[in-house]
């Protein structure tokens, strides 16, 4: 049975090496190796998040409908404030950049989502999901995309 939130995140996770060694080298020919490492911190903690989404969101899919949609949108929130703090936290250190965290944030953001697009075209959510009708069951079934 193939999850597609699993299988979303297992296709771009390869990609956040290379993501956070491309911020890092933009950031250190833009301001030093400070800026670098707080690009790369903003790549990595996108990755993260991206991660955690997928795999809650297959975990609540297993579940019901209803555990779907409270963690797809309480999920997002909670994801949302864990990077803002973070964010508030690393600014702590003396050689974190808050600008070079959100510089590479808000891109890495926007290709990830351009990619997770990219990927479910032409596939719609309810189309991923089989419910029994009286079976007795209420968990949803899994269909291979």
């Amino acid at each position: 049975m193939i999850e597609p939130e699993r299988e979303l995140v297992r296709r771009a996770a390869p990609f956040a090496v290379p993501a956070a060694i491309l911020a890092f080298v933009l950031g250190a020919i833009a301001g030093g190796s400070d800026v670098g490492w707080s690009a790369a911190l903003g790549v990595a903690v996108v990755a993260a998040n991206f991660i955690a989404y997928g795999l809650s969101l297959a975990w609540a899919a297993r579940i019901s409908p209803t555990m779907l949609f409270a963690v797809a949108l309480g999920g997002y929130l909670l994801r949302l404030a864990m990077v803002v703090l973070i964010m508030v936290g690393l600014n702590t250190l003396e050689w974190f950049s808050p600008v070079a965290f959100i510089a590479a944030v808000i891109p890495a953001t926007v290709a990830l989502l351009g990619f997770e697009m990219k990927v479910m075209s032409g596939r719609m959510q309810a189309d991923l999901w089989a419910f029994p009708s009286a079976e007795g069951t209420t968990a949803p079934r899994r269909v291979a995309p």
